[in-house]
């Protein structure tokens, strides 16, 4: 077993035992509240988001629902957002697109969903990481970080982690990896305040000579 596979070894074992059945940890109720409450949560705190989506998915949970309601409206429900103006706006615009090109259903087609209004890259990808089986890893801030810090990214941009991830991860452990790395880095390899004797992972790696 060569260097990387042992660090890779390590690092799923360790996921698998703290994390053995992940699970999603946006509130939605359907595909359409899951790709807006992923689009909400980008530069926004989750635990706010969801406080936010269980308010906002009883008005709207259908894009129909979505143009039939002022944007002011929504705008008002979701203000403690980030980037609530531009945010609102998009949701309105990605639900008249629904519905006038794909009779209301989502595509589940990267390039397609990257078209649609306030859907980049990041936010297409973890929302067919949820309801697709096509080839996906989602890196976000939290899994950016830990690829840097257990060395296996140089941590220049997120579009290089993601390649490296996706090279050193098999591609049957994607969408479970995706949400045991975020849930770990949480816990026990914060970017602030970090602690390298609470970091279970980076110690293991450590004592082992694999860092």
């Amino acid at each position: 077993m060569n260097f990387i596979s042992k660090k890779i070894k390590i690092i799923e074992n360790i996921l698998d035992f703290l994390y053995p059945n992940p699970t999603p940890t946006l509130y939605y109720v359907n595909e359409y509240t899951l790709l807006i409450s992923i689009m909400l949560s980008s530069r926004s705190q989750e635990k706010k988001v969801n406080e936010i989506t269980k308010i906002l998915f009883r008005k709207i949970n259908k894009p129909i629902d979505t143009i039939c309601t002022p944007i002011e409206n929504i705008k008002n429900i979701i203000k403690h957002i980030g980037l609530y103006k531009t945010k609102s706006k998009n949701i309105y615009d990605l639900s008249v697109i629904l519905i006038k090109k794909y009779n209301g259903v989502i595509p589940k087609n990267i390039s397609e969903l990257k078209f649609l209004p306030g859907i980049g890259h990041k936010t297409a990808s973890v929302f067919l990481s949820h309801v697709s089986n096509e080839s996906v890893f989602p890196v976000d801030t939290h899994i950016h970080r830990m690829m840097f810090r257990w060395k296996l990214s140089n941590g220049k941009n997120v579009k290089q982690t993601e390649q490296d991830a996706k090279r050193f991860f098999k591609k049957k452990n994607w969408k479970k990896l995706h949400l045991q790395i975020i849930s770990y880095a949480k816990k026990y390899s914060p970017s602030r305040k970090w602690n390298l004797k609470k970091d279970i992972i980076y110690q293991e790696l450590l004592n082992k000579n694999l860092l």
